[in-house]
């Protein structure tokens, strides 16, 4: 007997999701030539619901998301968005830690970029080629800088980085499709949570241009220290807060000297 869209809005609603009748419907969208009843199963089991249908919603567009990669947020839209204010016409974009490419591929939807991505997770490598061959991009596989090309150096206009942020003792507060879903490295940012981010605001003015622009999310709690990493690296930091979208996130400028 086939699961009707009440039935399946009350499963996910006793299991605890929070859209559940949204969820429903895409459950219901994904499962043609599927089994929806198991489906539905893995949702209740905690698989996060855009690994189960198979893409994301950000920015507008859907970013394809194969098991084992990170999930982007939709806070991390104000990121993208305070890149694309930043951009004075069209732009050399490198998103590092750059999961599914979702902020590189978003940029390249409003902005006309030359678009490179990085991430030291194969899954994340094979997920973010597809979608970043869509808008003529490149994807390389290593960690944070090491596999980019020297070519590219002194010449990104924009980086954007959606490092792990998560202190290592809170990994454990996360909700489970976090935790137990995606790969630890995605999330963990080490005692303070900042240890992925400095190592990016070290490495990031040797590859941005004059006037460059460094983009990372971070907490707000987090802020001030996150600041002073940048601050460290030589780049002028600010931070940008919208409280609506919950997010934080810390812009690094070079100078133009």
């Amino acid at each position: 007997m086939t699961l009707t869209h009440p039935e399946i809005t009350a499963t996910l609603r006793a299991a605890g999701c929070v859209f559940a009748e949204d969820e429903a419907s895409l459950l219901l969208d994904a499962a043609a030539g599927d089994d929806l009843a198991r489906l539905v199963g893995r949702r209740v089991a905690g698989e996060p619901l855009e690994v189960i249908v198979g893409w994301a919603e950000f920015c507008g567009l859907r970013i394809e998301i194969d098991p084992g990669v990170f999930v982007p947020r939709r806070r991390t839209e104000v990121l993208v968005r305070e890149a694309a204010r930043l951009a004075d016409g069209p732009a050399v974009v490198l998103d590092l830690c750059c999961g599914s490419g979702a902020l590189g591929v978003a940029l390249a939807h409003v902005l006309e970029v030359e678009l490179y991505a990085a991430d030291v997770e194969p899954a994340a490598v094979r997920c973010a080629r597809r979608n970043v061959a869509a808008v003529g991009g490149q994807v390389f596989e290593g960690d944070l800088d090491e596999p980019l090309p020297a070519s590219l150096r002194g010449r990104v206009d924009l980086l954007v980085a959606n490092v792990p942020y998560v202190p290592t003792d809170d990994i454990g507060l996360m909700p489970p499709e976090a935790r137990e879903h995606e790969p630890r490295v995605t999330l963990d940012g080490g005692a303070d949570g900042l240890d992925v981010l400095r190592r990016v605001a070290a490495v990031a003015p040797r590859w941005l241009a004059p006037g460059g622009h460094l983009l990372v999310e971070t907490s707000e709690a987090q802020a001030a220290a996150a600041v002073d990493a940048f601050t460290a690296a030589g780049l002028a930091a600010r931070v940008v807060v919208d409280e609506d979208a919950g997010a934080t996130v810390v812009v690094g400028t070079r100078s133009h000297e």
